[in-house]
């Protein structure tokens, strides 16, 4: 471990977590003012360079010594290639227990496309059947150290297509995982249409609303046209519903189930429309 200056210091490329500058990193900059940096970084010789380094991990603490004014950090220094240091970054993260799907998505391709490079043998232990492949091995030997199946690696991975816009939704919770894999499949050009859409008309396509966009661009038939139509389809959450408190239903049908009350609820509607039309007549 050595002491080296914040100037020598540089963030790594491709970084897939956010550091963001929130109330958690107000209370980190207020530890490192009062006890310094307690868990050194770890970081790497940065190619072409004299003394300058790449960090591996400590990304967070790094943006709060810089913050807090400090001139050099404590860190370990490990002379790894480019790629084994891509590996170390994401492995660094991934036990995170809140992870946008933003980060985990290009902390996947960041890893598989390491592993790729490297060449390394990647053999499963967990018996799921992987058809062969570089991609195919890569995102499975990711998948058995994260607890996921390739197939799940390989959509979010897909996530990195999406514009900025969309792939923020996703993060915000607004737009559904599935959702994001299905319009990961368009071009940029027709994701910006339809985050303009979804801006104006302020809603998100449903799942069924991304699969037919997907397919429609597939199969070369997606226009502007198109995608105002299938976005201008009423989705089933966007129904105007009736909230009624089950307790002032029960006691006019207390050995109802559930689903029952609903149907019993409807058939009293019936029955008071034929009522006041009986009594419309009888006034004629």
């Amino acid at each position: 471990m050595t002491n080296i200056s914040i100037n020598k210091l540089h963030e790594f490329r491709d970084h897939p977590y956010q550091v963001l500058d929130n109330d958690e990193m107000n209370n980190l900059i207020t530890s490192v003012q009062q006890q310094g940096i307690m868990t050194p970084l770890i970081v790497r010789p940065l190619e072409g360079t004299i003394d300058e380094y790449e960090i591996i991990s400590g990304h967070r603490r790094f943006r709060a010594a810089q913050k807090a004014g400090l001139t050099e950090v404590p860190a370990f220094i490990r002379p790894v290639s480019r790629d084994e240091a891509a590996i170390m970054v994401v492995d660094s993260n991934l036990h995170r227990e809140h992870l946008l799907p933003s980060e985990k998505a290009f902390a996947y391709k960041l890893k598989a496309e390491a592993l790729k490079h490297q060449g390394q043998r990647t053999d499963l232990t967990s018996g799921q059947f992987v058809p062969k492949s570089d991609d195919n091995r890569a995102t499975a030997f990711i998948g058995e150290q994260s607890g996921e199946s390739y197939k799940t690696v390989q959509r979010y991975i897909r996530l990195t297509n999406l514009i900025p816009e969309l792939l923020n939704m996703m993060d915000e919770g607004k737009i559904a995982f599935s959702v994001g894999v299905e319009l990961s499949y368009l071009s940029p050009e027709i994701q910006r249409d339809l985050y303009a859409i979804i801006e104006r008309d302020d809603h998100t396509p449903s799942y069924s609303q991304a699969y037919r966009l997907h397919k429609a661009f597939n199969s070369c038939s997606m226009t502007k046209e198109g995608l105002e139509l299938v976005m201008s389809e009423e989705k089933a959450n966007q129904r105007e519903t009736l909230k009624i408190p089950m307790d002032k239903v029960r006691k006019y049908a207390p050995r109802a189930t559930d689903n029952q009350l609903e149907d019993f609820v409807l058939k009293a509607c019936d029955y008071y429309q034929r009522y006041l039309k009986r009594q419309r007549d009888r006034e004629r």
